[in-house]
């Protein structure tokens, strides 16, 4: 049974025992050590339809990177870098959170989880109800002027012309990272800020392997905390993990989070 659209995991397919003991595991964590954070990654998001960028079909198998995911090429060349920034404005404005988003809102009311660091930028963490959410790559539903750095919201912007351009004049983008732009310093810093006190770091459907994002594990791990992969396949940091569940975050966050509950006051 596809769960992708379900809201309750009691709508979804069985977990296999090793699996359902693997999270009753985390669960346990959680609830003895409480401040819980996730690093969330591209994987999250492809039930929501939202393909992950570097597979077979996704964004980077048809529009090199380097050719149109850099600043300098949006500087240089903006109307040919809106082709591909248009194509992913769609993808983000009709995502919808899956039930891997709710788990984890869930999670967060129940008390067992601090934040999430997501490399989306798709705001479907928010959606779902998440309430503190550092954006590391920025917000795809935003566009930002490169000169006086006013904001829009994509709805606004759409009504602007291609390539969009600010009461100023200047260009507008999706306030998101390109390739040759820095973190942004408030999104650092809140990585920094949660990480620095949790006690279980849940890894989710991501590689963990682009810099700098790919530290955040490691300093979790240098403060004590306990690594929990959950990702479709092995990945170079699932070694490194405390607990590894391989499967569908769709699947297995709704899971523990029922967990969770289950073993709270």
């Amino acid at each position: 049974m596809d769960c992708r659209g379900a809201r309750s995991y009691r709508q979804c397919v069985t977990l296999s025992e090793t699996t359902t003991a693997a999270l009753l595991d985390v669960a346990r964590a959680l609830v003895d050590l409480r401040h819980g954070v996730a690093l969330t990654g591209a994987g999250i998001s492809v039930p929501s339809g939202i393909p992950d960028f570097r597979s077979s079909g996704g964004l980077w198998d048809r529009f090199d990177p380097m050719e149109y995911a850099t600043i300098d090429a949006f500087r240089a060349d903006p109307d040919k870098v809106w082709t591909m920034l248009a194509e992913l404005d769609e993808l983000v404005v009709s995502a919808r959170p899956n039930p891997a988003h709710h788990a984890l809102a869930d999670l967060e009311r129940l008390g067992v989880l601090d934040g999430i660091i997501t490399q989306n930028i798709d705001n479907l963490h928010q959606d779902a109800g998440s309430t503190r959410v550092v954006e590391f790559h920025g917000n795809g539903r935003r566009l930002i002027c490169l000169e006086c750095d006013r904001s829009y919201g994509i709805a606004q912007g759409r009504e602007l012309g291609m390539p969009p351009r600010c009461g100023c004049g200047k260009l507008l983008k999706p306030d998101v990272v390109l390739f040759g732009e820095a973190i942004p310093d408030q999104a650092f810093a809140g990585s920094q800020e949660l990480t620095a006190t949790c006690a279980v770091m849940l890894v989710v459907g991501t590689s963990a392997t682009v810099m700098p994002c790919s530290l955040i594990p490691h300093m979790a791990r240098r403060v004590g905390a306990k690594l929990v992969e959950i990702n479709t396949e092995p990945t170079e940091l699932t070694a490194s993990c405390d607990f590894r569940i391989h499967g569908d975050a769709a699947e297995t966050l709704p899971r523990l989070a029922e967990l969770v509950g289950s073993r709270l006051p």
